[in-house]
């Protein structure tokens, strides 16, 4: 007779918030813009464990929500879903079907690809973003969504331009946008995309020609920036055109330095 220690009282009843899968690669489909794409993203599906439960561990009861929950993101992820958030709600619905749970979540990492047109030799270039969704069910019932994005830029130094006779140091900027909204606000990843990229000093591209890298460094130059400048564009811009709570994080890659500089805020 086998004792089924994950059926005891625990020593130290305290509720779990957390507990499931992570690091579950996996295929989805969206429609996105009138077509069908298709990712291979990460997925991390979490419930509630209540106080009164030990714990889970290599035994029928981590076998039955892992597959339960694998089940559930498997079933999903061969239809065709307007958006990612769609498709985390769509495995939290499947999941109350299988767990009962009082908050559940469901992050879905990718990358997404925006085709682009060079500055100078109007080549289109598909350029990748990382981009990450959560859908969280709260205890309450309601549902809530975070998009996060992270836009590679560049920035030309102001400070080194202007004790330089024009002459400044240039670097690769990383900025990341979130926004956590509730779950019917209409929020475009790519126009979150769009909101960072525009904040730099100019966008970064895969492919340029020669005439491109020549008209980058000219927008550069024109356009010379701060991290911090950046960082408050991003936040001001994102305040403006979406609902919700916004954080902002931007980091400069410095040329000159052999440390980073960072800025960031959230409302």
């Amino acid at each position: 007779m086998l004792v089924e220690t994950q059926e005891e009282a625990p020593k130290i009843r305290e509720p779990l918030r957390r507990v499931g899968i992570t690091n579950l690669r996996t295929i989805a489909k969206i429609n996105w813009k009138g077509k069908v794409y298709t990712f291979i993203p990460l997925f991390e599906v979490t419930i509630d464990l209540p106080a009164e439960k030990k714990g889970i561990h290599m035994s029928r009861l981590v076998e039955s929500i892992t597959e339960a929950m694998s089940e559930a993101v498997e079933e999903e992820v061969m239809e065709a879903h307007s958006s990612l958030e769609e498709l985390g709600r769509a495995v939290i619905e499947r999941l109350e079907e299988k767990h009962p749970h009082r908050r559940a979540e469901v992050w879905i990492k990718t990358h997404l690809i925006v085709p682009r047109e060079t500055p100078a030799s109007k080549k289109t270039t598909y350029e990748p973003y990382d981009v990450e969704v959560g859908v969280i069910k709260n205890e309450d019932g309601s549902f809530e969504k975070v998009l996060r994005v992270k836009v590679i830029g560049n920035t030309a130094c102001p400070h080194a331009m202007a004790n330089n006779n024009g002459k400044t140091h240039i670097q690769r900027a990383i900025g990341e946008l979130e926004v956590r909204s509730g779950y019917d606000e209409e929020i475009a990843l790519e126009e979150m995309i769009d909101v960072v990229e525009s904040s730099f000093s100019h966008p970064t591209y895969t492919l340029l020609k020669t005439v491109d890298e020549n008209a980058v460094v000219q927008g550069m130059y024109r356009n010379p920036k701060f991290v911090e400048d950046v960082a408050r564009e991003i936040f001001a811009k994102a305040k403006e055109r979406f609902k919700g709570k916004i954080h902002v994080r931007v980091i400069s890659n410095e040329s000159i330095h052999k440390h980073d500089v960072i800025a960031e805020t959230w409302s």
